[in-house]
């Protein structure tokens, strides 16, 4: 009796699925309480709202009041920051801006590309204030998606629900009370109608990153704050862990830092493609590949 709604939010399509005896009402009141929850979280930390908090922090300097859900976000941005030596940062955001990917999507880079200041530099967070030392982009993009996927697992399970599947454009987080695994494609990043090989995905979290999704001018939204430029040596990502906001930010980590240099501090299963079509994985991450024509 498998129950799914769809919605379009953060700029992506989700896909929501209830593996439980779930009543028509009951359903729909579920559906409102998360498109609900998803807009409080938005009008929070979208770049591309000008209602948003993070809109207000691009114009002007000062102490913000954050809501409770903001510590864990913070926190994981710092993790992130210190394990990936400054390359995932929130003040991303300015130069995504400069680069063209900005709140109007013009894909235009400004004549002038600025340099990515230290976090520690330009933002002090004690929970649960921002104080900013300058206007500055906040970017939430490395793991915003991964935390609302998080965010609404809490909101499924507080409503009783233990076996579901959100798929928010191919990032995913999963729960099942009988332990069952599912069939995942893992799409190939220089063909979409093909896969590289097939995930299974029991309890947890399963996310890609790749620079095939959003490309303009010759860049893609994968950048480094240090050179102003996207990377070019890795295609596609993929991490399992147990949930989505560590899944979703080490897919983008691995763009920039050695797995082995993150798993001192993460918990994770991981698969890489370069640009030269070679593939790493780690010994338990949790697919079967097929590269060239042999399965790994």
């Amino acid at each position: 009796s498998k129950k799914s709604f769809t919605f379009d939010a953060i700029g992506t399509h989700w896909v929501i699925s209830i593996n439980q005896l779930l009543g028509q009402e009951q359903l729909l009141s579920l559906k409102e309480k998360i498109i609900k929850r998803v807009d409080v979280f938005d009008a929070t930390y979208s770049r591309f709202r000008d209602d948003s908090l993070v809109s207000k922090i691009s114009h002007q300097a000062g102490k913000f009041k954050f809501p409770a859900d903001a510590k864990t976000l913070f926190e994981m941005y710092r993790k992130l920051y210190n394990a990936t030596s400054g390359k995932i940062t929130l003040l991303i955001g300015n130069l995504l801006d400069e680069s063209g990917y900005n709140a109007e999507y013009s894909l235009k880079p400004d004549k002038k590309i600025n340099k990515v200041l230290k976090m520690e530099d330009v933002l002090f967070y004690k929970h649960p204030y921002l104080t900013t030392a300058k206007p500055t982009i906040i970017d939430f993009g490395a793991v915003g998606k991964g935390y609302l996927i998080d965010i609404l697992g809490q909101l499924l399970r507080k409503e009783g629900i233990h076996s579901f599947f959100i798929d928010a454009g191919g990032d995913m987080l999963r729960s099942d009370k009988k332990n069952r695994t599912i069939n995942i494609g893992l799409e190939n990043p220089l063909d979409a109608t093909e896969a590289i090989g097939i995930a299974k995905l029991g309890n947890g979290s399963l996310c890609g990153s790749a620079g095939s999704r959003r490309k303009w001018a010759g860049i893609h939204h994968i950048m480094d704050p240090d050179s102003a430029e996207s990377i070019q040596n890795i295609l596609a990502t993929w991490v399992t862990a147990n949930d989505a906001i560590s899944a979703d930010g080490l897919a983008t980590s691995l763009f920039f830092t050695k797995a082995s240099k993150l798993q001192q501090s993460f918990s994770f299963e991981y698969c890489l493609m370069r640009s030269d079509l070679s593939v790493e994985y780690s010994n338990n991450f949790p697919a079967q590949l097929f590269v060239g024509d042999k399965e790994l």
